[in-house]
């Protein structure tokens, strides 16, 4: 009765195995059954119907590998590391820099100063803030390129 109604045998095996398992359920709950065969049938109709109604039997679930597509917020573990990596050769190449190159990258990058910031507290021209910003980022570079160090993050 319950592949007639589903016409799947696993999921015929499912329902007739829940349909005996609530039968000796009710047994050790003390219930008296008297026609066990009619009672079992009616549970194992109302259990097809209900598996017939269910979303989850009518719509199924996707295959993980589809879930493999979705992007996530963050990156991954690798880039992450790569990152990390990066960053550290770079703290440490500003460590060898001269003393203004880094504190003008300091306070254009780290600070997040804009030039007229930049040049009101240094007390230069706001035209020398690019100059020494665009020379102390080409020093940089030179040093990252001879790190291997070809993008940044």
């Amino acid at each position: 009765m319950a592949y007639a109604r589903r016409l799947d045998r696993d999921q015929a095996m499912d329902i007739v195995q829940e349909a005996f398992l609530r039968l000796w359920r009710a047994w050790e709950a003390g219930e008296t059954i008297l026609s066990p065969r009619a009672w079992l049938l009616r549970v194992a109709r109302n259990l097809a119907e209900d598996t017939a109604k269910s979303a989850f039997h009518r719509n199924g679930t996707s295959p993980v590998d589809w879930l493999y597509g979705i992007a996530g917020r963050s990156p991954m573990p690798v880039q992450q590391l790569e990152r990390a990596e990066t960053l550290a050769q770079i703290r440490q190449l500003l460590a060898d820099l001269p003393t203004d190159d880094r504190d003008i990258l300091t306070l254009r990058y780290a600070l997040d100063y804009d030039t007229n910031q930049i040049a009101e507290l240094l007390g230069i021209q706001v035209t020398a803030v690019h100059m020494r910003l665009s020379r102390a980022r080409k020093r940089l570079a030179d040093r990252l390129a001879e790190q291997g160090v070809t993008s940044l993050p």
